[in-house]
């Protein structure tokens, strides 16, 4: 029997390709979330400094309460696709920051796709892009998008790992997909390959360890014993999507807006002053890190890459009030010099 808001997403999912959208799917709320699992990850720490996963999960575990007043009774799912192979420099930067920031453009999108539902079909409708409480990767499952993979990183048949999700909770009954079959089976790659065994058993991940945490996310000092797993990875790790083989479906992306930055050497952003940096990073996602986070990086990358000729400009880092980032110059140049 053909479901009577059939037509509504027709509709949805011609407008949503046309918007760069490669997937849709929906979802009905309430959804089973594994609440148990969730508040043992949060309160054995393995989300780190992330604070904001503690917060609203009254809505995180029950979205459909993200409309209050009037119960949501659907999810609708989107990926965009950003994969690109990454560009030849001595450093690396997560695939997914190698362009503009994605939130305020795909935001727009959605948006976008929401007045045409309220416009034309009724109903309210939130969309979120990293913007709320949504588990993203369960509900992108639940809505036949992909599996969550033992890197606990959406996998897409035909397309892989390289996607953005995006989500509009609305009070529309909408036709729901059929979820997909986990087909991971018995490889263990992304465990194998995670540089600092993040991944700590299939489908289970510390953050506290990842270097996507470590580089991004975390505030203060890169904790010593990591660093050297870092390598040359900037902003971000795509360690466990780079050896999925499903990625051997992966095609690049076809979004302007994801163009490869133009980024300077190692030494030569390391010295750069707050303007330079706010002006160079502007729309990038590397501008999230302030600057403060950007030359630790730095460092840490330069103490596994760099050579001598990188030691004048760690030597003035040195001399910065900053204890922080004078430690992790110390530590870099103690590397390098114990290389040469």
């Amino acid at each position: 029997m053909v479901h009577p808001n059939q037509t509504i997403l027709t509709r949805l999912q011609a407008e949503a390709e046309a918007l760069g959208f490669h997937s849709i799917g929906v979802s009905a709320v309430p959804l089973q979330l594994r609440y148990e699992y969730y508040a043992q990850w949060i309160a054995e720490g393995k989300h780190g400094t992330m604070a904001w996963m503690e917060r609203n999960n009254d809505r995180r575990m029950y979205p459909e309460r993200l409309i209050p007043e009037r119960e949501a009774k659907s999810i609708i799912s989107l990926a965009l696709n950003y994969y690109q192979p990454d560009p030849e420099r001595g450093y690396r930067v997560a695939k997914y920051a190698l362009g503009d920031d994605y939130h305020n453009f795909m935001l727009r999108r959605l948006k976008r796709l929401c007045r045409i539902l309220r416009e034309d079909y009724g109903g309210e409708q939130r969309p979120y892009v990293d913007t709320g409480p949504l588990l993203e990767k369960p509900i992108a499952e639940s809505a036949g998008l992909g599996w969550q993979g033992k890197s606990t990183i959406l996998i897409e048949p035909k397309r892989g790992t390289w996607n953005f999700l995006a989500n509009i909770v609305t009070t529309l009954d909408l036709p729901t997909s059929t979820q997909q079959k986990d087909r991971c089976g018995n490889c263990t790659r992304c465990l194998d390959a995670c540089p600092t065994q993040a991944i700590t058993a299939p489908y289970q991940l510390d953050a506290t360890k990842c270097i996507s945490y470590l580089t991004i996310e975390h505030d203060g000092a890169i904790p010593v014993e990591y660093r050297s797993a870092i390598g040359d990875r900037l902003y971000g790790c795509d360690e466990c999507l780079d050896v999925c083989p499903w990625n051997k479906w992966a095609v690049p992306t076809v979004e302007p807006k994801f163009a490869i930055r133009e980024l300077p050497s190692l030494g030569e952003m390391l010295l750069w002053d707050q303007a330079t940096f706010s002006e160079r990073m502007q729309g990038s996602p590397l501008r999230r890190l302030k600057l403060h986070r950007f030359k630790r990086n730095i460092c840490v990358v330069l103490g596994n890459v760099g050579v001598a000729a990188d030691l004048v400009a760690l030597e003035k880092v040195v001399l910065d009030a900053d204890p922080m980032l004078a430690e992790h110059a110390s530590w870099a140049i103690r590397q390098i010099t114990d290389r040469n």
